[in-house]
């Protein structure tokens, strides 16, 4: 199987449908099957080739920074407050911090930054040095980056936009694609399908085999 024509394809099909008066994602729907999430759990960055949109990012650091929204470590008290804290759980796509500071963002924000998955990592997200060329390339990166934790036999990724070039979504979903095949203990046997649809449009099954 050819994905790329396969999703050319697809593509053709879903532009037909519906006109919709916003700009609709484009979603990612991998089904797995003789896979145990519970044994291998799923949990990584993918950095697609073509930026999606420009997340939300809040910054915990030592200093005010131009290039990001800032919390500095004595404003952490401002966020003791359950209330206070899940807004700004809300406000933001992303959250990046010091590493001098991440014992203090553990402590203050962790109980709700984790269980939704927005706790800073050493992945993507824990900054040693601090400068402006370093915050800047950091958050190109994080703009540029899908997290993928595998809950369920069924991955579910907001890919791109409908205004995209078809090119640029083909390029988008073939990396997530590839990335998640690597990730899987068996490769494409913990593929059952994909399929692709558009937010208000039926999805459209492709064959891996």
């Amino acid at each position: 199987m050819d994905l790329k024509q396969e999703l050319k394809k697809t593509l053709a099909e879903l532009r037909k449908s519906k006109e919709r008066k916003f700009n609709q994602s484009v979603d990612l729907i991998i089904n797995l099957q003789k896979f145990d999430v519970k044994k291998t759990p799923i949990n990584i960055f993918v950095q697609v080739p073509h930026k999606i949109k420009d997340k939300k990012i809040c910054g915990f650091l030592e200093a005010k920074n131009k290039e990001v929204d800032t919390i500095i470590g004595p404003e952490f008290k401002k966020y003791s407050e359950k209330n206070a804290l899940k807004k700004l759980v809300k406000k933001y796509d992303f959250f990046i911090a010091q590493a001098s500071l991440m014992p203090k963002v553990a402590s203050s924000f962790g109980r709700v930054l984790g269980p939704v998955g927005k706790m800073p990592s050493p992945q993507l997200g824990i900054l040693v040095n601090v400068d402006e060329k370093i915050i800047k390339n950091l958050l190109e990166k994080i703009n540029k980056s899908i997290k993928i934790r595998v809950k369920e036999p069924s991955i579910k990724i907001s890919i791109a936009k409908q205004n995209m070039e078809d090119n640029e979504i083909i390029e988008n979903i073939s990396t997530i694609y590839n990335s998640i095949l690597k990730a899987l203990p068996r490769n494409k046997e913990n593929i059952k399908n994909i399929e692709v649809k558009f937010t208000m449009s039926k999805p459209v099954k492709i064959k891996i085999r």
